[in-house]
């Protein structure tokens, strides 16, 4: 399969419900601002509802200065689409209840959008640093980890953002660096140059494939990593610091639940295992298998309010520290962001994950 179909699909898909949200905005302010119909009013739905997919394959397939501007706005707008979406459902109900002409609503829904928007792309600038302890059988001495996901190098995020994230990080002193998956956006050109600050970490760095490194190819992706230093683990086990690092690529074919690469691989259950899964699910065979701990990303944690909600409709396990049996799942909300370069209801995250030694027994 050429590696440009899965990424034409999926912009595909979301091209139709982004449509949809476009013509619904249009259609409900035109209606409370009393806007007249005509050419013009159809075209501006068109062209801003195209910008988004067409500028990302522009930016994607015929990268330049120009694309990388129109990528930006594009993205941003997105954000700002979704948001005036969201205050337009709420606004009849509200309306059932204060007494607001329909014009005034209208303005009203558009201040709010413009706030939130200029906060959320403002909040998307800062990455909290969160600490999380976490009990592990067999370890022969505490461990500091850090976890990092979702940074989607590209357009948005480049090789001053990478910069950022390693200073965070070595100040935390890890004694390893854990990604798992989507480090690349696959949208937008990405090179060794790029790449360059991961060669700064101070501990040994492991990275397992997500989605979108799927959109970019994974090959290409591991030629530009060649000579970061960065180890990339490939549906594969090391062991580190004592550890069994566990990686298992996303699966080519998205929605999977399972991960039943685990039960192939020689995973040693009388020692401590990390896995290494970029999407929260696979819960059960990961519990079979005899991992202590699952890291994962993926969900962003909905990163823009409604989705903060909506993507629990999705996933059982969206963000933070679950213990499931025997074992405890960590789901980062992502050090970056993809799509719209925005934070609402939700935070980037560097995670510093403190290992602690126990006996078996106490788990």
């Amino acid at each position: 399969m050429s590696r440009a179909l899965p990424y034409l699909i999926f912009y595909s898909i979301f091209f139709v419900v982004l449509f949809g949200v476009h013509l619904y905005v249009f259609l409900r302010l035109k209606s409370l601002l009393n806007i007249q119909q005509s050419a013009l009013l159809y075209g501006i739905l068109i062209a801003l509802s195209l910008s988004f997919p067409l500028f990302s394959l522009l930016e994607k397939f015929f990268p330049n200065t120009l694309s990388m501007i129109l990528y930006a706005a594009a993205s941003t707008w997105m954000g700002v689409v979704f948001l005036l979406f969201s205050l337009l459902l709420v606004c009849e109900p509200v309306r059932l209840f204060v007494k607001l002409p329909a014009p005034a609503a209208g303005i009203t829904v558009i201040c709010i959008a413009a706030v939130l928007s200029v906060y959320a792309l403002y909040n998307a600038l800062f990455i909290t640093v969160k600490a999380v302890d976490i009990p592990m059988p067999h370890l022969n001495q505490p461990l500091k980890l850090v976890l990092l996901s979702d940074i989607h190098v590209g357009t948005i995020h480049n090789a001053g953002y990478l910069n950022k994230i390693v200073s965070q990080t070595n100040a935390l002193n890890p004694d390893m660096v854990l990604i798992t998956g989507d480090l690349f956006d696959g949208t937008g050109p990405v090179s060794k140059h790029t790449v360059e600050p991961l060669q700064n970490f101070n501990a040994k760095t492991f990275f397992t494939i997500g989605n979108h490194e799927r959109y970019d190819g994974v090959d290409r992706v591991m030629n530009v990593l060649a000579d970061t230093g960065v180890h990339i683990l490939k549906n594969e086990v090391t062991e580190y610091k004592g550890i069994q690092i566990v990686g298992v690529d996303f699966y080519e074919r998205e929605g999977r639940k399972d991960n039943p690469v685990l039960h192939e691989l020689p995973i040693d259950t009388s020692r401590p295992s990390v896995l290494l899964y970029h999407p929260p699910v696979g819960i059960e065979d990961a519990l079979k298998a005899g991992i202590n701990l699952q890291l994962s990303g993926h969900t962003h944690n909905g990163q823009l309010f409604p989705f903060t909600l909506l993507v629990k409709l999705f996933y059982q396990y969206v963000c933070g520290l679950y213990q499931i049996e025997q074992m405890y799942l960590y789901v980062s909300p992502g050090t970056g962001t993809w799509g719209p370069p925005m934070r609402l209801g939700s935070q980037s995250e560097i995670t510093l994950i403190n290992l602690k030694k126990v006996m078996s027994n106490e788990r």
